[in-house]
């Protein structure tokens, strides 16, 4: 009686194919590592033109006068008034202030955001910002507490036309 010949994978060829799908995965990872940290950064600029939609209606409110705000708060603590809370009516919910890179600050503070504390107080046709006047494609208002986002810049920025962008629109200049 003859045996069947039962063949199955060598070590060498188990080995192969390991390596292949290691390598595979060392390929595919940081793509879809990009890919997921471009997704959170166009999630995070939606949350700044929400932001700015926010701010428009508080604008219409006061006489298109900017809030008079600081720039941010440590913990949910201070009473400080800042964008999330003089903006909490004119939001849909406070998760708009929550940037999905921030991992720490949104729940600490109650914000993934800082707000421009030059422009408090001015009205919307005033601003200005080292010395940019009236230019409002240039004039930040609303900044990433930090720079959390995949490229040179990682911080996204809503400008006083409430275009958010990644890009830094205003220069300093000595």
């Amino acid at each position: 009686m003859k045996m069947k010949d039962q063949r199955g994978f060598t070590l060498t060829e188990l080995l192969i194919v390991i390596g292949i799908i290691v390598a595979l995965a060392a390929l595919i990872f940081p793509i879809a590592r990009s890919a997921i940290g471009k997704a959170r950064q166009v999630s995070c600029l939606g949350n700044l033109r929400q932001i700015g939609i926010g701010i428009e209606s508080y604008l219409q409110d006061h006489n298109d006068t900017m809030p008079t705000i600081a720039a941010g708060r440590s913990n949910k603590q201070d009473e400080s008034p800042v964008l999330e809370t003089v903006l909490k009516e004119y939001l849909p919910n406070e998760e708009v202030f929550h940037c999905p890179e921030d991992k720490q600050d949104f729940a600490k503070s109650g914000s993934s955001y800082l707000w421009n504390s030059t422009q408090s107080g001015r009205n919307k046709l005033s601003l200005k910002f080292f010395g940019i006047i009236g230019d409002s494609a240039r004039i930040p208002l609303v900044t990433d507490k930090e720079a959390w986002h995949p490229g040179k810049q990682g911080v996204n920025i809503l400008y006083a036309d409430y275009s958010a962008s990644k890009d830094v629109k205003f220069v300093t200049t000595p």
